[in-house]
């Protein structure tokens, strides 16, 4: 365990080293922050922090920049992340609820995560394994045709057309609507199944297939996998970071295009809180000059998917790590309203 003067002089390394872009040395330490040290005592402190292997020195440059290891206990050791200021909570406020359906959620979550951090942003749809049904639609397309519109508590819209095998009245399909939301509205997709299962005995003899074929179609609908859908923005904000990719951007921007890779970057959608992966942390070769932060959303406290940001190690981890937080609370708060 490091000793609380030895944090203290990392963080300080961690904090310069942002917002600088450059080497810290033990003389800027001394006149930037009040360590209560002299400046050799400051020498020895770093150099304790890197044959510990927190800060390493870049080339021939006299100072000292944080490595993986020294980002991570910077991270641990937070006692808080930045506060959104008031203008800033209001403008993302202000900014989400003018989405008119889920997408333009998600979209308008994208720009403004990128804008904020100046990172790559990365929103995950929401799981439709994780949702709850709000509402289906019955609608007649023609006497032996259906549209079947799935609503989730979450604004997101499924449609399907189901060919039925005779046709199926208007009186009928009305009382099938209504003994289909009686027993699904607000309950989990996965009870679903067990909630719909008996219900075509409850229909005439005749019209029995066409219920189950229209129940066959819901229950597809529920466990297809087409839940794994994100959005991306900001790529272009890597540019600016060119210098802190030790070869080239490349890697990154080719990692960034498998969406495997971002799905598994974000992590489970179970795990609500902020996660913050620097670094050789990321699995993903392509990312081991990056740092993911992610945090999981939803309504009514649960979350349903993630969201998150990928940028350089030298980030402004309590600031990003604060915006991602605030963003998505909002994008709960409308999901939950929708």
């Amino acid at each position: 365990m490091l000793s609380e003067r030895r944090l203290q002089v990392l963080r300080a390394i961690v904090q310069d080293y942002v917002g600088t872009e450059e080497p810290v040395g033990s003389k800027a330490l001394t006149e930037r922050h009040s360590l209560g040290v002299s400046p050799a005592t400051v020498r020895n402190d770093m150099a304790a922090l890197e044959d510990e292997g927190y800060i390493a020195q870049p080339h021939t440059s006299a100072g000292r920049i944080p490595t993986d290891k020294g980002y991570r206990l910077f991270v641990d050791k937070l006692a808080g992340v930045k506060p959104m200021t008031a203008p800033e909570r209001r403008a993302i406020q202000n900014f989400l609820e003018g989405a008119v359906d889920l997408d333009d959620v998600v979209a308008r979550t994208v720009r403004l995560l990128a804008q904020i951090t100046r990172q790559v942003a990365v929103v995950q749809y929401p799981s439709l394994t994780r949702s709850t049904v709000r509402h289906v639609e019955l609608l007649s397309l023609a006497p032996a045709r259906v549209m079947l519109v799935l609503i989730t508590d979450t604004g997101r819209v499924e449609q399907r057309v189901v060919d039925c095998p005779a046709p199926f009245g208007d009186a009928s399909l009305a009382d099938l609507r209504a003994r289909l939301n009686s027993r699904v509205a607000n309950r989990r997709f996965a009870d679903v199944p067990s909630l719909v299962e008996d219900l075509p005995e409850a229909f005439e003899h005749e019209d029995r297939g066409t219920v189950s074929t229209v129940l066959s179609t819901l229950l597809e609908t529920l466990v297809e996998e087409n839940e794994e859908r994100l959005m991306i923005g900001g790529t272009a904000n890597l540019t600016r970071f060119g210098h802190d990719f030790p070869l080239t951007i490349r890697p990154v921007l080719e990692a960034l295009e498998e969406q495997v890779v971002l799905l598994k970057l974000l992590g489970e959608a179970q795990d609500p809180g902020v996660t913050v992966r620097i670094g050789h942390e990321n699995a993903h070769e392509g990312l081991n000059s990056t740092s993911v932060v992610s945090v999981g959303y939803g309504s009514g406290g649960e979350a349903v998917a993630k969201l998150g940001v990928v940028g350089p190690t030298r980030m402004d981890y309590p600031g990003t790590m604060g915006a991602v937080r605030a963003v998505a609370r909002y994008v709960g708060q409308i999901l939950a309203e929708s």
